[in-house]
């Protein structure tokens, strides 16, 4: 079969589920779980003879054998034996259940596997199908997918201007999907030529992650084996714990990461009513700088911890983490010491599926212990003002960010210059401020702006109204989503 064909294919099937009531991240599960199946059996014939561990009792050959109701008890018992498993098997069917409630069409879908020899395709047409749904999955907002799924063009600028090299390691405390090893791994075959080492090592040991939500964690594995990362009988490449829990036993090259949306990191019990109730989590941990409940903070130095002393980071992270005061300001002053924080861009609303988000990355490596401030100076983008995305009529594309890559300069950041001018060229959007100017700042704030906002005076110059309203919109939630954190500060007595 065609590429296009199985691509074809997949999606009807989509679409012919979704009539029952079978969402995109309902289907892309039973996928995983099938293709898996399907390919442990390939792995077990010649050439390969591997022994993936599916027991022979719940392996591809035993679903193909059943029909109608004996097929759909078989396919549950099959989906709760695996779960039980060690390694990857057990990973990838962590908490597996049904979604497909009609035993002919889960038939059709496991015939439909079946007519493709799936290890014998390439891993970028494997991954470009998976990818596609996973995008899919993350624009049904219903499903509430979108906060695991970062831009792919903001991933690719990001991993362009870190610029990653053979043979070291890269973690993602928080990797949702998988989007940043995809897009390291990809970068790293097309920029530099491997040896058989260096592909062995980027395969199975160049990549560390943390995913606590087991859907996700499963569809990440997936989405990283198809694209030839792991092997299919070997250990998980993503842990289920909390990464914040503990300081990492190990310390790795480059972090690359957007930590889940949400302020505060809280933690479900029932109480002695039976209630489920919510209670804020702080971490308790010796290596941090400050101890508090905000989710973003706890990322940022639990991220610092994780670097080698020539490690490097890129991280995406809300606006609150630039001028929040208490722990945020003892947050922003440690980095900055004990880091070099060079490099800041602000990214414009309407990129991510989360409605309201003003988020920004942060570039910075890590030094080693020394005397005086890792950071001498900070250079800034502003790709947010008069800048204007949505998710479907204006997306951001790698393009949209070409200039930023050209100026951030990777691999030779010191040959750095302005854009922008005080007198010659004021619209610049690419300028430095030293440290001591940061630290004189009013709670070290870095939330900084310099450009004049041509929609607050020049009424010529609006936007398309669906593109206003879509801003509109993207404000109104994000005033909202401050007002909700100052009243449970409140409510906390913060």
């Amino acid at each position: 079969m065609t590429t296009e064909s199985i691509v074809s294919k997949v999606w009807s099937f989509c679409h012919t589920l979704r009539d029952d009531g079978v969402g995109y991240g309902d289907y892309l599960e039973q996928l995983t779980y099938l293709i898996f199946l399907k390919m442990a059996d390939e792995y077990a014939k010649p050439p390969y003879k591997r022994d993936v561990g599916v027991p022979e009792k719940y392996n591809w050959a035993s679903l193909r054998a059943l029909k109608g109701a004996e097929l759909e008890g078989h396919y549950i018992e099959t989906l709760r034996e695996l779960g039980t498993e060690k390694g990857m098997l057990g990973q990838i069917f962590t908490k597996a259940q049904n979604k497909i409630q009609d035993p002919a069409k889960l038939a059709r879908v496991i015939e439909m596997v079946n007519d493709t020899q799936w290890t014998t395709l390439e891993a970028d047409v494997k991954g470009d199908i998976y990818e596609g749904i996973l995008e899919r999955n993350a624009e049904d907002t219903k499903s509430g997918a979108g906060q695991y799924f970062t831009p792919r063009s903001l991933i690719a600028a990001m991993v362009e201007c870190v610029a990653p090299e053979p043979g070291k390691t890269i973690a993602d405390p928080a990797c949702g999907t998988g989007g940043f090893f995809l897009a390291a791994y990809d970068y790293l075959v097309k920029h530099h030529k491997l040896d058989k080492a260096q592909k062995a090592f980027l395969k199975t040991k160049a990549f560390h992650g943390n995913e606590i939500v087991p859907g996700t964690r499963r569809l990440c594995l997936m989405n990283l084996f198809l694209h030839n990362i792991g092997e299919i009988d070997g250990e998980s490449l993503v842990s289920p714990t909390d990464a914040l829990v503990m300081q990492p036993a190990q310390t790795v090259d480059y972090v690359l990461a957007n930590p889940p949306f949400g302020k505060k990191s809280s933690m479900t019990f029932t109480n002695e009513e039976g209630e489920q109730e919510k209670d804020e989590l702080t971490y308790n941990r010796q290596d941090f700088w400050a101890t508090t409940s905000n989710k973003q903070l706890n990322f940022l130095q639990h991220i610092r911890s994780m670097l080698k002393t020539t490690g490097q980071a890129a991280v995406v992270l809300p606006d609150n983490v630039l001028f929040e005061g208490g722990a945020g300001e003892t947050v922003r002053r440690k980095l900055m010491e004990t880091c070099d924080l060079h490099t800041i861009l602000r990214l414009p609303t309407g990129i991510f599926y989360a409605q309201g988000v003003k988020a920004n990355v942060l570039f910075f490596d890590n030094r080693a212990a020394g005397k005086g401030v890792a950071t001498k100076e900070v250079w800034y983008y502003d790709y947010r003002t008069n800048i204007h995305h949505t998710l479907k009529r204006s997306p951001m594309r790698l393009e949209n960010l070409r200039e930023f890559i050209d100026c951030y300069r990777p691999g030779t950041r010191h040959k750095r210059k302005p854009t922008w001018d005080a007198d010659k060229n004021p619209d610049g959007r690419w300028r430095k401020f030293t440290y001591e100017e940061l630290a004189a700042r009013d709670k070290t704030s870095l939330d900084l702006f310099w450009l004049k906002d041509d929609t607050l005076a020049d009424l010529d110059n609006l936007p398309e109204p669906a593109d206003l309203a879509d801003e509109i919109i993207d404000n109104i939630e994000a005033g909202l989503a401050s007002f909700r954190t100052v009243a449970a500060s409140l409510s906390s007595g913060e």
